[in-house]
């Protein structure tokens, strides 16, 4: 909150608009033009873009551990500053003594802002903390336009301590663009340097 002066001399209190993301920043100057002309869009709205991230969390050992998925769910809410949902199993399975309905895992869906603020963070920090990385594989979309991704340990992400983990669990990572095919999709992501691995 930022303080003005109006116009009978009294200070009344006006708040500053936020700023924009720096990699939603970044698409808007330099990438949606790029691709634009690469790809050769009439207009502008038929550039890609991002359209969603999905962080999903299984917790196998829910199914003998019902404290388990507080873990996860905490790991999940320090690293993408959402609150979690909690993932249910659909159908009983014996040989992995699981119940139907029997929570298994925790994901959050991020849009918007949170989205933009949670890529730069993957690109910028915790990729680059992955041992021995040699790039991710390209060969990881979805033949609809969608990336993932699969982290090995949370603890690749600064915002999770140490200290207070019970266990190093691994993610699933989706990033869900508006575009059409993968080789349109992978010309956005490399737009922000993603480290895809030499083919």
């Amino acid at each position: 909150m930022a303080a003005k002066k109006s116009k009978k001399g009294a200070y009344v209190a006006v708040a500053k608009a936020p700023e924009t993301p720096r990699l939603k920043q970044h698409y808007i100057d330099e990438v949606r033009d790029d691709l634009q002309k690469r790809f050769n869009y009439k207009n502008v709205m038929q550039v890609p873009t991002f359209e969603k991230i999905v962080v999903n969390m299984g917790v196998g050992e829910a199914a003998t551990d019902s404290k388990a998925i507080d873990g996860a769910i905490s790991d999940l809410r320090e690293i993408t500053g959402q609150q979690p949902l909690v993932t249910h199993a659909r159908k009983s399975i014996a040989t992995f003594h699981l119940r139907e309905g029997q929570a298994i895992g925790a994901k959050v869906t991020l849009r918007g802002d949170r989205m933009w603020e949670f890529l730069d963070r993957l690109i910028a920090i915790a990729i680059p903390r992955i041992r021995d990385f040699r790039g991710l594989s390209p060969k990881s979309f979805d033949g609809h336009g969608n990336y993932s991704l699969g982290v090995t340990e949370q603890l690749i992400f600064p915002e999770v301590d140490f200290d207070k983990i019970d266990h190093t669990r691994g993610m699933d990572i989706t990033i869900v663009t508006t575009a059409p095919t993968d080789d349109e999709a992978q010309a956005l992501l490399e737009g922000f340097h993603f480290p895809f691995a030499e083919a």
